[in-house]
Parts: structure tokens; C-alpha cells; sequence
């Protein structure tokens, strides 16, 4: 996959770069979508909670199958298609039992593949593979990682994300996460072999403000551009940067303030923070 360029025949084509979508052309399976409610950052009330949300293109959503909990069965690569909720591509893949199901395409991963999810040791481990945690051998990449035995995938779903699993003691793992993050889960916890596809999604250049608004995004407006009534850092003669800390609507900080909780219980399974700092155990 690879970013394209096109000749400039308008202003919006100057600075578009779009990954080239080696995805099928094809209708989703329909018996595996449904249509949901948009909020568009909307509560039950009607009031904004989540604003520059609204708008976009019609889409159905695809329900992914993120517990692999069909096991010791093949299943073989009917279709790789777009996908309109995530950066990353999905694939179809139908199982011999004549089961249909949608899963994060792993990076490699072609049409006519076979790929199977299983509980019991393999001699090789090939892209698409989903199995515990400890059957998993040390520095292998993973992606699709379980939180939780059961639980479904929650870890490493995005375009081009992946883990490493460093090492299996008992009934814990220790894996290095996207961001940087060493932290441990249960060995249990399921995950796939190999790297989400759609790697090139992060370099994409949209090169037009109307492609925002069909993905959904509605134009954001910097405080500094308000008056001092509707935001902390509007208002100054001419052009001010505020003259504070950068801060929310509402007053919160927004850069160098962590935003986790302290008494979060997962804290306790970090080992290394993404900011390379070590959390401190009480």
C-alpha cells in the first residue's frame, strides 16, 4: 500500500494524499451490519456534551468479531474491505462450519487466506493467528489484545498499531504497548498474530475542509478567537495567545496535566508510563 498523489486540476487536489485502498469493491455482507443512531455529540437531552461533532456521509456499521471464539475451526479470507467506523480495513472471512464473520485485517493478510483461532500450542505463528497469551512466544508483535479473559479485543485496534509481547510468568504478560506503555495483563487474555493493515492510514493529507465534514467533523473555532465571555484565553487587543496556560472552555489544563486518575485500579498493572515515567505505588 502506498500514499498516491494526483495532478492539481483544482485547489482541493493540491495537497491531497490518500493511501491507495487495495480493498474489494464490494457491498458489505448485510446480515453482518446494522444502522445506528448518530448523536452527533448530542446527551438524551439534546444538549451539546462532545462538541464539533455532526453531519457526514451515510454508513453502515460492520459488527467486528473481536472474541475469536470460534475455535480449532478454519476460516478462510472470503474478501478485505473498507471499513467507515476505523482507520483500519476489515476482513471477511467464512469458516468451514459455514459461519460468516468480520475481523481487523491483519497486515499481509490476503484473500484467500486461512487463518484460525485456537487453545492449544502451535509449531508456527502465522499472520491472522489468535490463541492465549501464553502460547505466544517473547518479541512477537500482536494486535486485537484482550483487557480481560472473554472480554473481547480492546488493546492495539487502530491502523498500523501493534504490541510486543516481552514475557509470560505465571499467569501474567508483560507487553509493550503502542504508546510506549509497558504494562501487565492476564496471560490468558487472548490476541492475534501480526500488525493492524492500513498502516499508511497516519499519512494521509485530506487536503480539503469539506473532507473533514464527510467524515463527521465540524470546524473547530481556537479560543484565542473568542471574546473573554465565552472562553478563558479570548479577548486581548489584536492577536493574544492568551497570555495562560492553554485551558479548556471550562477552565481545565490542556497540556502537562495528567488526566488519569490516581486511584484507578488498573494503575497498578503499569509498569512504564508512555511518558517513560514510572507510576508510584503507595
Amino acid at each position: 500500500m502506498a500514499i498516491i498523489k494526483r495532478k492539481p486540476k483544482t485547489p482541493a487536489q493540491r495537497f491531497l494524499e490518500l493511501s491507495r485502498h487495495e480493498v474489494d469493491n464490494k457491498r458489505p455482507e448485510a446480515s453482518l451490519t446494522e444502522s445506528l443512531h448518530r448523536a452527533k455529540g448530542r446527551n438524551c437531552y439534546g444538549r451539546i456534551t462532545s462538541r464539533r461533532r455532526g453531519g457526514g456521509h451515510k454508513k453502515l456499521y460492520r459488527r467486528i468479531d473481536f472474541k475469536r471464539d470460534i475455535i480449532d475451526i478454519p476460516a478462510t479470507v472470503t474478501a478485505i474491505e473498507y471499513d467507515p467506523f476505523r482507520s483500519a480495513h476489515i476482513a471477511l472471512v467464512t469458516y468451514e462450519n459455514g459461519e460468516i464473520r468480520y475481523i481487523l485485517a491483519p497486515k499481509g493478510l490476503k484473500k484467500g487466506d486461512t487463518i484460525i483461532s485456537t487453545n492449544s500450542r502451535q509449531a508456527e505463528f502465522p499472520v491472522g493467528l489468535a490463541c492465549p497469551l501464553n502460547l505466544l512466544p517473547p518479541a512477537v508483535n500482536i494486535h486485537s489484545i484482550e483487557m480481560l479473559p472473554g472480554q473481547g479485543a480492546k488493546l492495539a485496534r487502530g491502523a498500523g498499531a501493534s504490541a510486543q509481547l516481552v514475557s509470560v510468568e505465571g499467569d501474567r504478560a508483560t507487553l509493550k504497548m503502542p504508546s510506549g506503555e509497558i504494562r501487565t495483563i492476564a496471560s490468558n487474555c487472548r490476541a492475534t498474530v501480526g500488525e493492524v493493515g492500513n498502516s499508511e492510514h497516519s499519512n494521509q493529507s485530506l487536503g480539503k475542509a469539506g473532507r473533514n465534514r464527510w467524515l463527521g467533523k465540524r470546524p473547530r473555532v481556537r479560543g484565542v478567537a473568542m471574546n473573554p465571555v465565552d472562553h478563558p484565553m479570548g479577548g486581548g487587543e489584536g492577536k493574544t495567545a492568551g497570555g495562560g496556560h492553554p485551558v479548556s472552555p471550562w477552565g481545565q489544563l490542556a497540556k502537562s496535566f495528567p488526566t488519569r486518575k490516581k486511584s484507578k485500579t488498573t494503575n497498578s498493572a503499569i509498569i512504564l508510563r508512555r511518558n517513560g515515567k514510572k507510576l508510584k505505588r503507595k
